[in-house]
């Protein structure tokens, strides 16, 4: 059989359409875990009228290949049990696991775990730390953080400078002894 020149055609348009699914394969998290932490990370930047949450960031394909690629165990099995502990918990709260709660019955699972935010004891609000430290630098590394949340503009040269002149400033020195 030959092939012609638009059977070539249909091939790469096939392999274009294909590509971007075999990049959203998970290389560390299975898929359950996958779509677990995306609605997670979703649930603490979401999107907004200001700017794109982490989902659109593409925060759990970033820390899913940082895992992958990991070289300790431990990162991984802390998330693999975290992950494990909100299905747990969410199915003793709520009677299913967290994927198949409601929105209001995610938002309060939420906001339990997060509640000692600054002092975790709980393994629940240990890993809800681990969760929201990871998705903030992630997404604040990503183009969509940097630029569209943050509106960071880049090194750019200003027309008048919008500081104050240092040599102006009385400074106080000490007496030495």
């Amino acid at each position: 059989m030959d092939t012609t020149r638009r059977d070539l055609i249909r091939i790469a348009a096939a392999a274009v359409a294909v590509g971007p699914l075999r990049a959203a394969t998970p290389k560390f998290f299975t898929p359950h875990e996958f779509q677990l932490v995306e609605e997670l990370t979703d649930i603490i930047i979401p999107t907004d009228d200001h700017s794109p949450g982490a989902k659109v960031a593409k925060v759990t394909t970033f820390l899913d290949g940082r895992l992958a690629e990991d070289f300790e165990d431990e990162p991984r099995k802390v998330w693999r049990d975290g992950l494990r502990l909100v299905d747990q918990l969410s199915q003793e709260w709520h009677g299913k696991p967290f994927l198949e709660s409601t929105p209001e019955q995610r938002m309060g699972f939420m906001e339990r775990i997060s509640k000692n935010e600054m002092h975790p004891e709980k393994p629940e609000e240990i890993f809800f730390r681990e969760i929201k430290l990871q998705a903030a630098r992630i997404y604040y590394t990503s183009s969509i953080g940097i630029h569209e949340d943050l509106n960071y503009k880049g090194n750019v040269m200003l027309k008048e400078f919008a500081g104050i002149d240092a040599s102006t400033v009385p400074v106080h020195v000490p007496d030495v002894k």
